[in-house]
């Protein structure tokens, strides 16, 4: 597989049981880590533990993402995808609940990746139903959010809720009130956040600096 984030064409296996990281580009040194399962990639995908993630997520550690498809009898990729990790954010990551006393590890808390809390921009294809994808389209998608990687870690979950809801429109313009309207979803995944409004402009003041959207006035906003 060749990396995401620069031109190097070959990542390398890490060392057995290194935790997290399952690749490395030599070039770069962004990191990856691999999830494999036989049925199509859904809305969400289970992970490890729960701490150790929002952790690596908030001190900027968390690799990049992969999530491979594979038919086991064909021994053939279906589908891959990578959500580069300025993509990941408490609010795509969901607690599961503790295992049993029973269990052999008692107590232990995992969780998912909601892959459906992410725009579509953060869901990067590499390998759809069976095609390999261009290496130049994927490194430009990779790269036109890279500035994310800047942010912090709840910059970067405001960036990424008001492009899901911007996406989730599914249209080309929209008005500033059509954001408006999912305040009271902002609210709950922004709890300690009591100025959603201000935020919500602040974000599509970001966006339109990158050159994501363009404000047109009066309101009226349209992707690029």
């Amino acid at each position: 597989l060749f990396c995401t984030a620069c031109a190097h064409n070959k990542l390398e296996l890490t060392p057995t049981n290194t935790k997290v990281i399952d690749f490395i580009c030599p070039s770069c040194e962004e990191t990856y880590q691999l999830k494999s399962q036989r049925v199509r990639i859904g809305n969400k995908v289970l992970d490890a533990a729960y701490e150790p993630m929002i952790h690596s997520i908030r001190t900027g550690k968390a690799p990049n993402m992969l999530f491979l498809h594979y038919d086991p009898e064909a021994c053939c990729v279906e589908n891959l995808i990578v959500v580069p990790r300025y993509f990941l954010s408490p609010s795509c990551i969901e607690k599961r609940k503790p295992l049993s006393e029973s269990a052999r590890r008692a107590g232990w808390v995992g969780c998912y990746i909601v892959l459906k809390q992410l725009p579509i921009d953060g869901r990067i294809g590499i390998v759809k139903d069976k095609v390999p994808l261009s290496s130049k389209e994927v490194r430009r998608q990779y790269g036109r959010f890279k500035f994310l990687a800047e942010k912090k870690s709840d910059h970067r979950g405001w960036t990424t809720d008001i492009l899901k809801i911007i996406r989730d429109l599914g249209r080309k313009n929209f008005r500033l009130k059509n954001i408006y309207g999912f305040e009271t979803d902002l609210q709950k995944l922004h709890p300690a956040n009591k100025n959603i409004r201000p935020k919500i402009r602040q974000q599509l003041q970001l966006l339109r600096d990158r050159r994501i959207i363009e404000f047109k006035g009066n309101g009226l906003y349209s992707f690029r």
